[in-house]
């Protein structure tokens, strides 16, 4: 099951391109599968004709499979005056810089769940790898997938997720350690989440499901995409590593707070939801900020995208959604195809190592 696979896909690498929305292009999607891993685009915050173009051109890119991944998250639920309270905090913040804060919000990101559009999307494209974060598809999405012969694979953060996943009839599953940059998977971001470590999450997966186990969170190297591999995961998804590629559409700002080897702080105020992010002036405003005054995903992103266009138009760059794992201290800038040579070669040799 392990090696199978890989072997379904055509890999030569045990490495997967964390799908990264805001950050994954094509150009790197494309890279990193024709270098032999499985790139990845993170089309969750795309409209349809958005996704339906960008997918096409990664097709002109590579012939070689890559994944495409998309949000199911439960649509928002709305709370005006929460969202007021939410917008008035910040109100002081767009007077500094000379902005209009915005008067309402809105939900701007639609889930896959609910997309009927998106679904055609993907059965006209028909990418070999098909992911979901925040949830789960309806089943008719799911079978409507597997007819079109895409494989699938969710996202867990704990074993019972997982067990969802595998109920559901997935491929594989993802397992997404603390560590793990960006917006938490939790299928449910009002129950407690366990905060599981990559390791003891994936080793759990793979001794209680019967499915390929992926490891995410912290990972930053071949030494330790080798060390997953030791505890039973199938494959490694990076995407930290992969930030401050050329391929990337990172940010200047983002690229050199990355570089400064900045902290990570998990947040909530960002987005709405919790996600990982370097510390900067916007984790450090929200740092007391009560879940509960935090507008709802994703309307709480549509007060952040405007905060943060607001500071960069006055010169600010430390409000920008800087998605990032714990292991961003060791981020490089190398280009996605070399990257992801370079972590081969890495695990090849520590796999040696550990045989000697």
């Amino acid at each position: 099951m392990t090696t199978g696979l890989l072997d379904d896909l055509g890999l030569e690498i045990p490495i997967l391109q964390a799908p990264m929305a805001g950050v994954a292009t094509p150009a790197m999607a494309a890279a990193v599968s024709n270098a032999g891993g499985l790139g990845g685009l993170g089309l969750g915050a795309s409209t349809p004709e958005a996704a339906h173009r960008v997918i096409l051109e990664t097709q002109a890119l590579t012939s070689r499979p890559f994944n495409v991944n998309l949000f199911c998250h439960a649509p928002a639920v709305r709370d005006s005056t929460r969202e007021r309270r939410w917008i008035e905090r910040a109100r002081p913040l767009f007077d500094s810089f000379d902005a209009t804060a915005p008067e309402t919000l809105k939900d701007i990101y639609t889930s896959f769940r609910t997309s009927d559009a998106m679904l055609e999307v993907l059965l006209a494209t028909r990418p070999a790898v098909v992911s979901f974060h925040f949830g789960l598809p309806r089943p008719a999405q799911i079978e409507a997938l597997r007819q079109a012969g895409c494989r699938l694979i969710a996202t867990a953060t704990s074993l019972a997720e997982a067990r969802q996943i595998a109920a559901s009839g997935l491929d594989a599953v993802v397992a997404q350690g603390w560590a793990a940059g960006g917006h938490r998977g939790v299928f449910d971001p009002s129950a407690p989440d366990e905060q599981r470590s990559t390791q003891a999450l994936t080793r759990e997966l793979v001794r209680e499901i019967a499915l390929p186990v992926i490891a995410a969170g912290g990972l930053m190297d071949g030494a330790d995409i080798q060390q997953a591999l030791t505890w039973g995961a199938t494959a490694a998804q990076l995407g930290t590593a992969f930030i401050g590629c050329p391929e990337s559409a990172a940010d200047e700002a983002y690229r050199a707070r990355l570089a400064s080897r900045a902290d990570t702080v998990m947040t909530s105020a960002i987005s709405g939801r919790p996600a990982r992010c370097l510390v900067n002036r916007f984790t450090a405003w929200a740092e007391d900020a009560a879940l509960g005054d935090i507008a709802p995903y994703p309307c709480a992103y549509d007060l952040g995208k405007a905060l943060n266009a607001a500071a960069k138009a006055r010169g600010e760059s430390g409000f920008g959604a800087q998605w990032a794992g714990t292991g961003a201290s060791r981020a490089t800038d190398l280009a996605a195809g070399e990257l992801v040579q370079r972590l081969e070669a890495q695990r090849q040799a520590a796999s040696r190592h550990d045989r000697a």
